[in-house]
C-alpha cells in the first residue's frame, strides 16, 4: 500500500512537469498559428527575406516563451491545487488554462502609445484553453498521487459458505418403475 503510494508520487513528479510542458506548447502554437498567423505571413517571401523573418520569428518567439511562461507560472496554482485534492475534471484544467493565459496576459500589456492596438485578446484566451486541455491530456486527467486511477479491485461474487452440508449425489443407474 505505501509502495504503491511511493510509486504514484514519483509517477507524479515525472507526469507533472511533460503535462506542464505540453500544456506550454500548445500555447505557443496556438499564438504562432492563429495570432501571429504564420502560414500568410511566410506565403510569398522571396529567399532574401525569408532569413530576415525567421530572425524576427526566433526572436519573438523568445518573448512569447517569457509570456507563456509567466502565464503558466500562475496556473501552477490551480494545477497544484487539482493535483492535492485529486481534481481530474477536463473543465477544471481548461478553465485554469484560459483564466491563467488571461490574466498572465494582463502582466505584459503594452504601452499605451504604441502604433497598433494589441486586439489578441480571443487567442490569449484560446492559447489557455488549448494549454490546459493539453496539460489534461498528458497529466490532469489523473491528478492526485494519493488517489489511485482504478479502484481497488473487489470480487464480484463472495466466497460461498455452505450452511448446511451437501446432500449425497444422485445415482445415475437405471431406474425402475
Amino acid at each position: 500500500m505505501i509502495t504503491d503510494a511511493i510509486l504514484r508520487l514519483l509517477m507524479r513528479l515525472l507526469i507533472v512537469p511533460l503535462g506542464y510542458v505540453c500544456g506550454m506548447l500548445a500555447a505557443m502554437a496556438v499564438v504562432v498559428i492563429g495570432y501571429w498567423q504564420i502560414g500568410s505571413l511566410l506565403a510569398g517571401v522571396d529567399e532574401i527575406q525569408l532569413f530576415a523573418i525567421l530572425d524576427a520569428l526566433m526572436s519573438a518567439t523568445m518573448a512569447l516563451t517569457a509570456v507563456v511562461t509567466t502565464m503558466w507560472l500562475i496556473a501552477s496554482i490551480g494545477i497544484l491545487f487539482a493535483e492535492c485534492f485529486a481534481v481530474r475534471s477536463w473543465i477544471f484544467h481548461t478553465a485554469n488554462g484560459a483564466i491563467s493565459a488571461w490574466l498572465g496576459a494582463q502582466l505584459f500589456q503594452p504601452y499605451g502609445e504604441t502604433p497598433v492596438p494589441f486586439d489578441g485578446d480571443f487567442y490569449i484566451i484560446a492559447a489557455g484553453l488549448a494549454g490546459g486541455l493539453a496539460y489534461w491530456l498528458v497529466a490532469g486527467w489523473s491528478a492526485g498521487f494519493w488517489k489511485p486511477v482504478t479502484p481497488p479491485r473487489t470480487d464480484a461474487l463472495p466466497a460461498p459458505h455452505p450452511a448446511t452440508p451437501l446432500p449425497p449425489p444422485a445415482e445415475n443407474g437405471p431406474r425402475q418403475t
